[in-house]
């Protein structure tokens, strides 16, 4: 995606509408395993969050066993939603409200 500066140095899995105008972002992380896969999550996102436009909104899906047993991690990210830098945090059974909050942007943003 192009961020701020026009910058696109880093990726996130969807950009929509696209990648070159993105007004939202969405990066998604699941794991079944511990270890550096869970820290690279928090590097990924930071990565994303400093590229990014103030005005894109970046959504981040992520699950799995892995985040019971490294509740610090999963902390930072919930810190970056409470500073506004992940506007929203999902899981797969959250499924139906990352659908609705879709919707909902897509109307607010004219898409």
């Amino acid at each position: 995606f192009t961020g701020a500066g026009g910058r696109s140095t880093e990726k996130a899995d969807f950009a929509i509408p696209t990648a070159d105008d993105p007004a939202i972002l969405i990066e998604v992380k699941a794991y079944g395993a511990t270890g550096s896969k869970q820290t690279d999550v928090l590097g990924d996102i930071a990565r994303i969050v400093e590229e990014k436009r103030h005005d894109t909104v970046l959504l981040l899906v992520t699950d799995g066993i892995t985040w019971k047993q490294r509740p610090s991690d999963l902390r930072k990210l919930i810190a970056l939603q409470n500073e506004g830098k992940i506007a929203r945090i999902y899981t797969k059974s959250m499924a139906e409200e990352l659908r609705f909050d879709l919707c909902t942007l897509r109307d607010e943003s004219g898409l």
